[in-house]
């Protein structure tokens, strides 16, 4: 009686928070739409949470500014968001699929290097990766926001963290034994058991694409190839006096935080009903046993770096 007492009182905590997650989640969503319904002047006199008339208007503003392409800005974020997170997920689950499922010489060695990979700060090789994509014709192109995220470490390591807690190498040998090839056992039993922890990366990648800059700005010279946040950037660079403020249909600043919330929500109820192998994994940082200390420093480092 007492424990049955416990779990439904630890229900409804988790259903609160679930709850309060969602309200923030949809709050920023809500300032988003009554923002894009107000105008220039209605913005300039601060926040109102009664939506406006001006919707239209602004819609019109923006698809017959030619330079201010918005919704082409739009279409280059979804195109190259979307191709990130397929090519990352797949081929990140692809590569820690080789490395756990072989046996190979130099496999530590080759775990080591892509680990070390993952504590190298994007601005230290920003430079040598300019003029290799000059040298290789695709400067002012989208191509090189897309190809390089088919390597990940980050995401890699999740995916092998996953794979060690959740695919039987027996699994693998069955299918071999019935005549399975390589890539066919892959993509029909192993890339489905992985279906959750390739969700939950591929909306962060999705994310950090989307909300990626630097890269960007590096590249990208031409506006008809530019994303939305060099968009927003530029558009912020311009005399203030001068653009019209209801142009901007959302505040960059309350859609990163949305899209934090969103990712936390999302993880919260996902894992938190799944209890899956990294949940569990993050709530043991607190008390990291002596023989696992180097997967809680690479944990912590992804943490850090994908800002859960």
């Amino acid at each position: 009686m007492k424990s049955n007492t416990s779990g439904r009182v630890r229900s409804i905590f988790v259903h609160l928070v679930l709850i309060f997650l969602s309200f923030l989640c949809l709050f920023f969503f809500y300032i988003l739409i009554v923002n894009a319904t107000r105008s220039h002047a209605d913005l300039q006199k601060g926040f109102s949470a009664l939506p406006g008339k001006y919707f239209l208007e602004n819609l019109k503003n923006v698809a017959n500014d030619g330079s201010f392409p918005m919704f082409r800005g739009i279409l280059n974020s979804v195109v190259v968001s979307s191709c990130s997170a397929a090519l990352c997920t797949y081929f990140s689950s692809l590569t820690a699929y080789g490395l756990y499922a072989y046996d190979f010489k130099m496999k530590k060695a080759a775990f080591t290097f892509i680990m070390a990979i993952l504590v190298m700060p994007t601005q230290v090789t920003a430079m040598g990766f300019l003029r290799l994509i000059t040298k290789m014709g695709m400067y002012d192109s989208l191509l090189p926001l897309i190809i390089p995220s088919i390597a990940s470490p980050a995401v890699f390591y999740f995916m092998y963290s996953y794979l060690q807690s959740s695919l039987p190498l027996s699994l693998v040998e069955a299918a071999r034994i019935d005549g399975s090839g390589e890539f066919r056992t892959f993509n029909s039993i192993v890339l489905p058991i992985m279906k959750p922890a390739v969700a939950v990366q591929a909306i962060f990648t999705f994310v950090g694409s989307w909300n990626n800059y630097f890269v960007p700005a590096l590249i990208i010279q031409s506006k008809s190839k530019m994303t939305v946040p060099i968009l927003i950037a530029t558009l912020r660079g311009a005399d203030y006096m001068n653009f019209d403020m209801g142009k901007i249909l959302h505040d960059d600043h309350c859609c990163d935080r949305a899209n934090h919330y969103c990712i936390s929500a999302f993880i919260q109820i996902h894992y938190c009903r799944c209890n899956t192998w990294w949940c569990k994994r993050i709530m043991r940082i607190k008390n990291p046993h002596r023989e696992n200390a180097m997967e809680v420093l690479f944990m912590r480092i992804i943490i850090l770096k994908t800002g859960v």
